[in-house]
Order: structure tokens, then sequence, then C-alpha cells
């Protein structure tokens, strides 16, 4: 039975508790309570250290949930009601009780963007653009190579599931192995192990056999197309493939199908690229559990309270167990660099406007970017080389060449590195566990960045900008809000199986309430963020920083910088990472940074025991 109010177009199941009488008010006084409800979006928490208690640090999509400790009660339900009215949604008693701790709660945030002093000509940062590139990055185009090194040996295709791109690449290329062989390899791999990981949602089988067949057949002409050609690879589930589901991972799009491919896979297709699978993510990008399960960790692949996190996390357990050559994620606020990190692989987040977003399911206009998750930095770099640049599509995209250079001393580039974040200065141990595991993390980084300073680094203490950053969380969450408001004005958000405080259905609810005049605000605070970085990164090509746990990452997710981290230490058996930064459309900066730390240590090489050959 369904309940429907005046003037509502919007209908929901009823009630689970009765409703007090609500107190008559006219047009004039809910407009006068619009403003004090005019909150809702991200808790002002901190980004946590994984080292610590062994968690996911949060993604764009994991929200942390209400604080232990009451929120004052500024805004009642009352006026929540009556504001529903107002804007034509309506809640059940349920949905308000959760939603009512948010809203109060980011009266703070509002707060603090209004102490900002925004100058009246600071455009806010809608039709987003990250800062210009350097002029350096408009030159021409040079061809793309990877450096040198020795292949390993192998007695079987079987032994190559762990191998990095460059080093298939080098056996398609020269005809020792066949791009329907390796195929065969992974798509077997992922049949077996997939189930385990919960990491596959749809098997290309036929299509990716018929793709290696054609890959296979150029080159044998003699017609090969570069590093990707005859790769087999996973995307995320929310790129649009012609033919395939795209079920973006929750329950309402499991049967969906969009008629037209991606740019990225229109890319990677004309790279010779093979795709084998479309890999989970969390529902609607919101962690690791999506309508089949929670994706697991290949290093803990029987606890899920140990998930791959982030909502890339099919693409990163999928490469990190070798069921793929490579994979493409993307990150909102963390999707790529947090599953990289916990699964240990290799994460690149691109800049803002490098890739086309056109045929990527949209969660935040002005924050998704789209990368890749591989098993080593040039893998990244290739897999880049492939995707990024205008389409015609997407009108984001800037036009700086990305040029790939493997040699580049890196003594020659000026490094900072937050020592503060690794040091965990004013972090407290509750306790002797604790204590041990901030030991622990100490010595991991204490020795990566010897490992670096010993590959020619030149590291020198920097600090971030300082800025009320958190409080503009909020615009991430409006703006998903707004991109699937038709799911929760027609209830399908209720089909979604996370309904907790912080998943999505509650959040996009809540978002409701954000005002234009505070997203506009927080936009042009934006703007002024993105002035502070760009001060910053005149003096850096790269710094460096823990990850995930760097406050650099809503930073920079804010302003669009790229960031690639890479494996550097365990802890428990769980891998722990470390991440470069660079300036906008400079991916070849923390990329060169990232492969001299990569030659330098073994982490890269290490792989989950249960899935290893």
């Amino acid at each position: 039975m369904k309940r429907k109010r005046p003037g509502s177009k919007n209908t929901t199941q009823d009630k689970s508790v009765p409703r007090e009488p609500t107190t008559g008010l006219d047009r004039r006084t809910i407009l006068k309570l619009l403003p004090a409800v005019g909150a809702a979006g991200l808790a002002r928490t901190m980004l946590s250290l994984p080292a610590i208690a062994q968690t996911p640090a949060p993604t764009p999509s994991a929200l942390p949930a209400p604080s232990p400790s009451p929120t004052p009660q500024h805004i009642t339900k009352e006026m929540l009601r009556q504001a529903e009215q107002l804007i034509g949604i309506e809640l059940t008693d349920a949905q308000e009780a959760m939603a009512l701790n948010g809203v109060n709660r980011n009266l703070d945030n509002y707060e603090t963007l209004r102490k900002i002093d925004v100058p009246l000509d600071t455009e806010p940062a809608i039709a987003f653009h990250p800062t210009r590139a350097n002029q350096r990055l408009y030159a021409a185009k040079t061809k793309f190579r990877f450096a040198k090194a020795a292949l390993p040996p192998f007695r079987s295709v079987d032994e190559l599931a762990f191998f990095t791109v460059p080093q298939l690449a080098e056996l398609i290329r020269t005809r020792k192995v066949s791009s329907s062989e390796l195929t065969r390899m992974y798509l077997a791999r992922l049949k077996r192990y997939g189930p385990k990981l919960l990491c596959v949602v749809t098997l290309t089988e036929e299509l990716a056999l018929k793709q290696a067949e054609t890959a296979d057949a150029e080159i044998k002409r003699g017609k090969y197309r570069g590093a990707l050609h005859g790769i087999p690879w996973g995307a995320k589930d929310l790129f649009a493939t012609k033919g395939v589901k795209t079920t973006w991972g929750a329950e309402p799009y499991r049967d969906q199908m969009i008629d037209y491919d991606a740019t990225v896979v229109e890319r990677l297709r004309d790279a010779g690229a093979v795709l084998v699978a479309k890999l989970s993510m969390g529902a609607l990008a919101q962690g690791p559990k999506w309508f089949g399960g929670v994706t697991r960790n290949p290093w803990t692949p029987d606890d899920d309270r140990q998930g791959s996190s982030g909502s890339s996390a099919g693409p990163a357990a999928a490469t990190a167990a070798g069921l793929v050559g490579f994979s493409i994620g993307t990150e909102t606020l963390g999707s790529i660099v947090s599953p990289s990190s916990r699964c240990g692989v290799t994460g690149l987040r691109p800049t803002y406007g490098r890739v086309s977003r056109y045929g990527a399911m949209g969660l935040s206009w002005t924050m998704d970017k789209i990368g890749p998750i591989c098993r080593g930095v040039e893998d990244c770099a290739a897999a880049l080389n492939a995707i990024y640049g205008p389409d015609g599509r997407d009108i984001t995209v800037g036009d700086a060449k990305f040029n790939w250079s493997p040699d580049t001393p890196i003594s020659s580039l000026r490094i900072g590195y937050l020592k503060s974040e690794f040091e965990a200065a004013g972090v407290q141990s509750a306790n002797d566990q604790q204590r041990q595991q901030m030991e622990q993390r100490r010595r991991v980084y204490n020795e990566a960045l010897a490992a670096l300073e010993q590959a020619g680094a030149k590291l020198v203490p920097i600090e971030l900008p300082k800025f009320s950053t958190q409080a503009l969380r909020f615009i991430l969450t409006a703006e998903a809000a707004a991109a699937f408001d038709d799911l929760t004005r027609s209830g399908g958000v209720n089909q979604l199986s996370g309904q907790d405080p912080g998943d999505w259905p509650n959040s996009f609810r809540t978002a409701r309430f954000i005002p234009a005049v505070e997203y506009l605000r927080a936009q042009r605070a934006r703007s002024l963020l993105m002035r502070e970085m760009e001060k910053l990164m005149s003096q850096w090509d790269v710094f460096v920083s823990p990850a995930p746990g760097s406050a650099s990452l809503l930073i920079t997710n804010l302003t669009g910088h790229p960031a690639v981290c890479v494996p550097c230490g365990f802890i428990n058996n769980l891998p722990m990472a470390i991440m470069f930064t660079g300036a906008v459309y400079d991916e070849a900066a923390p990329l060169r940074v990232a492969l001299a730390f990569e030659r330098a240590t073994k982490w890269h090489a290490m792989h989950p025991p249960e899935f290893r050959i």
C-alpha cells in the first residue's frame, strides 16, 4: 500500500512507524526553514592510516558512518519533513532518521565554507578543467617504447599469468606466444578463480577468442599495432560494451545492455587488446560490494572483512591474482589508489580530463577519472598511451601529449615528500597492538624512502596547502545524487543491497537537502584550492606520500592531479603502498619516479600464494 502527500509526485512504501501529526506550515515558513535544512554529504573525518587498523581507507563511495557521539539536532525531523514537501520527495520514517544526522552534521561544513574569503571574481569549478598543462607537454608526440629488460624464462603459457605487459608484448611481437594462447590461459584462470574472488561479472569468452584470432592474423601479416596488441584485459563493469551487459554492479541495472562502446573500449580495441571480462565494481561505484557479493582480496581470499576495497575492486583483484594482463578502473575519491594499494598492484589515476569518460557511468562529473590497474609501472604507461586524448565527445579532455621516457634520470627531477605523513606525526596508539603496527608502518616506509634515495631521488620535506578541504567533500555527493536522481525518485534505489547510513541510498536522499548556493560556493572554494596546489607544484615535479591514507588523496581528486601507487612492503601479510603525485597532465614524471622505485625493490614481483602457478 502506498501513500501520497498533496503535491507530491513520488511515492514510497508505507512507513514502518506511524508518523506524528504534522504541524501546518505555510509556504513562506517553509522557505524560511529551507536554508537551515541545507545540509548533506560526508562527515568531517580524516582519512585513516590503513596500517594502524588494517581497514580500507575511505573511497568515493565508502561514506563514513555517523560519529558515535550524538550530533546536535539543530534541524528537527519536522523541519526535514516540511522541506520534503517543497522539493517533491518523500522519505520513510527510517530514511528520515538516517538522513537527519547527516543533515545536521554538515552544517559545520557550511559554516567552515562561509569563513573562506572567496573573492567576487572567483568562478566556480563546474565546467571543470584542471590548470593548463606546462607548455612543454604540448610538444610533438613521440613514439612509445618500453625500457629494455631481460625476459624471464618460462616452460608453458600457464607460467605467464603474472608477467607484465612489456614481457607479454615482447613474446607476442616475436610470435613466441600467440594472443589466442594467452587469451585461453586467462579465460581458464577467470573461470577457475573468479568465483572465489567474486571479481567477474561477465566473461566475454566468444568476443575475446575472436579478437585474439584477429590479433594473431594481423601480427602474422606484419601488422603489429604496438604495446597492447594481443594482450588480454578486463574492464570495470561501468564501461559500455555493445552486445555485452554493463551492470554498474547494481541490482536495478544487472540486465542493462548499452548499444555502443565506451571510448576506452574502442581505443583498446583499436590498439589490438583483447577484452576477456567485465569485472566487478561496488554498486554504483561504492566500495567492493556488488549484487554478486563482496569482491575479495587475493591476499586474504577467505576473509570478506579484508575485501579488495574501493569500487574498482574487481580490476584490482583480477590483476593481482593473474587473471588478466591488465585492467581499467575509475576513481572519484580513491577507487583506483585504494584497491590497488590493498591488493598489491600498481594503479595510475591520470589527470582529470586526460581520458574520455564517454560511455562510462557518471558518478561525479567534475571528479570522475579513468585509469589502468596493472602489475607494473610501464604497464600503466602503455595503457594510458592507448586511451588518452580528445575524442570529440567528452569536452573536458585536454590535448597535452603523453610522452613516456623510461630513461629520464630521477636525480634531475624535483621531488618532495610528505614527511609528517610518513612519520604519522600526532597519531596516538591506543594499545600495544596499534603501537606495534605503527612501528611496522614506520619501518616499511623508512625502507621505501631509503630505496628511493638509493635509486637517485633527492627527497625534500614539504607540506600540503593549509585548506579546509574536508568541507568540500559534499561536492561528490551532490553530483552523485543528481546523477541518480531518477533512481532515487522512482524508488529503484531501494533495490540496492546496501541500505546502511553510509550507503548510496541514504547519501542520495540526504544530498537532496544541499542548497545550490552552498554547492556553488564549494566549487568556488575549490578553485582557490586549485590555485594553492598550482603554487605547490610549480616548485616540484613529483611529491611522495603514503597510500592510500594521505590527505593528498582528497585534495588531488578535487584538483585533478595525477598519481600512481605501487606496492612497498607488507604488514600482517597485507600489502602496503607508496604514492607519487605529479603536476596536471604530467603523468610521465610520477610514473618515472615510480619506475625507479619498482626497479630498486622486489614488491611488484610478489604475488598472492594461492594464485601462483
